[in-house]
């Protein structure tokens, strides 16, 4: 019995450790203070438009989140992004939070 357990759950956990690019992403800009919705909207019109590093980069700033829990403003998402000194990471966040706040 404690076979089959361990022949069914090894799949499973091998594909819980293989997070894609976009799925890193969303998790780093839903920590990072931005709603569900709105990371998932931008890490998918984001992830083909930077390279891994850029992404990292971005997704790291879930790292810096605030004590308080609190959804940031995109305002105050871009303006930590603004700090990265990546002027196409600002430009590729800035595109997809306009698109996705505006539901285009």
């Amino acid at each position: 019995m404690k076979h089959r357990i361990l022949l069914v759950a090894l799949p499973i956990l091998a594909l819980a450790s293989c997070a894609t690019p976009e799925t890193r992403l969303r998790t780093g800009l839903r920590d990072a203070g931005l709603s569900p919705k709105l990371s998932a909207c931008m890490a998918d019109r984001m992830v083909n438009e930077l390279s891994l590093w850029q992404l990292r980069k971005i997704s790291s700033l879930g790292d810096l989140k605030d004590s308080k829990f609190r959804e940031l403003s995109v305002a105050e998402f871009i303006y930590k992004v603004r700090a990265l000194k990546d002027p196409e990471i600002l430009g590729e966040t800035t595109k997809a939070a306009g698109a996705c706040a505006l539901g285009l």
